[in-house]
């Protein structure tokens, strides 16, 4: 505990009272009020970041405490697994400072099997979130839930808006995949529709996600790392003035994708960023971003641990040769859950770096397809990252 317990500011005593409603979350989670608390038993570690000087947009205030208020007023329910609430990171006097807290943090509760649930500033945080695993020697899949493509030049430095490009950069890299979802053609330049596409990154688009929410779900069912820009979400229920977002992602659509989430086996660590207290002015966008965080406790406490990891003995099997009988493809199902897997054969060799990749979420829609002999692109893009 004493090993990040100096990176932590606790939680203010006026937010953090206990009142008389016993089944809100202020009565029921672990809260860093005076001394810093034992963290045995704990799941879920949240805490702020308010960091705003790697933002290119405008973010003024980043202030975690008016999301507090919303949450600990929310009910909290007997399944819930054991929280805490950390409090907040203590900004360094040089954002690099800032950086190293967050990366210190979040690979001392991953290695301890808490997930780190960042309420950060501006969304370049989610590069020190990366290298956290980059410290764990760990290939890991990142998912951005984003209205554009967080791709710049090289030379720029890390900020809110080419983070990704720092990271696919990084050496000792680290990265085995990344998928973008929600991002919006006309807010992204087609170089970097087209970087991702050589990649062989998975991008999904709004207006796949509106049409389908379910498209979402084995996306983050493979990462281990989740970063969302809140900026992304509509105006009506993200009101961010500088910003006006009037197609982005509905409230119900990111509490799904949360749900999603939280039901993962697989993900380790998530941050929500881009939130702007000063443009809140009804509360709104803290009260959805209180929910965003239920909704994952919820996935969370209905985890069903039934990642396919070392054996598939218990899963339902299904072959299907595709019409040039060229690739034999191997769909599994989980009876406990009934989500999809489909099996990517590895290169001679590598088994022991990719073990983890092997076995990738898929859809029902995947294995219909197949059986049709259309090849799914999450086989194809996978394969083609193992060659």
């Amino acid at each position: 505990m004493k090993e990040i317990a100096i990176y932590f500011s606790p939680v203010k005593s006026e937010i953090c009272d206990s009142d008389d409603n016993k089944t809100s979350w202020k009565n029921n989670l672990l809260i860093y009020k005076d001394q810093f608390p034992d963290l045995e038993g704990v799941k879920v570690a949240l805490f702020g970041v308010n960091e705003t000087r790697g933002t290119l947009t405008g973010l003024r205030n980043n202030e975690s405490d008016s999301i507090r208020k919303q949450l600990y007023n929310l009910e909290w329910y007997d399944h819930f697994p054991e929280i805490i609430d950390l409090g907040d990171i203590k900004i360094g006097k040089e954002i690099e400072d800032t950086y190293f807290a967050i990366e210190s943090v979040v690979e001392y509760l991953v290695q301890n099997e808490i997930i780190p649930f960042i309420i950060g500033g501006s969304q370049d945080l989610t590069f020190s979130q990366y290298r956290a695993y980059s410290n764990l020697e760990q290939l890991v899949n990142l998912v951005n839930i984003d209205f554009k493509i967080d791709i710049g030049e090289i030379n720029e430095g890390v900020s809110s808006d080419n983070f990704l490009t720092s990271i696919i950069t990084h050496q000792p890299n680290f990265l085995f995949n990344f998928s973008n979802i929600g991002h919006q053609v006309y807010f992204n330049k087609q170089e970097k529709l087209q970087i991702t596409d050589k990649m062989f990154f998975e991008t999904l688009r709004l207006g796949e996600l509106n049409a389908n929410i379910h498209f979402t779900e084995p996306l983050i069912r493979n990462a281990d790392i989740l970063s969302i820009d809140l900026r992304s979400i509509r105006s009506e229920s993200m009101p961010i003035n500088g910003f006006p977002m009037p197609n982005g992602i509905s409230g119900k659509e990111i509490c799904q994708m949360a749900w999603y989430a939280g039901m993962s086996d697989k993900l380790t660590s998530i941050g929500l960023y881009e939130y702007n207290e000063l443009d809140d002015t009804n509360g709104v966008g803290a009260m959805l971003v209180a929910q965003i965080i239920w909704y994952f406790i919820e996935g969370y406490s209905q985890r069903k641990e039934d990642f396919p990891k070392s054996s598939t003995r218990n899963y339902i099997k299904y072959t299907i040769h595709l019409n040039d009988n060229e690739h034999e493809l191997i769909f599994y199902k989980s009876p406990k859950s009934d989500r999809w897997w489909v099996e990517v054969p590895y290169p001679d060799g590598k088994e022991a770096k990719y073990f983890r990749h092997l076995i990738v979420p898929c859809t029902y829609e995947d294995y219909l397809n197949a059986s049709n002999g259309e090849m799914p692109d999450i086989w194809w893009q996978t394969f083609q990252k193992l060659i």
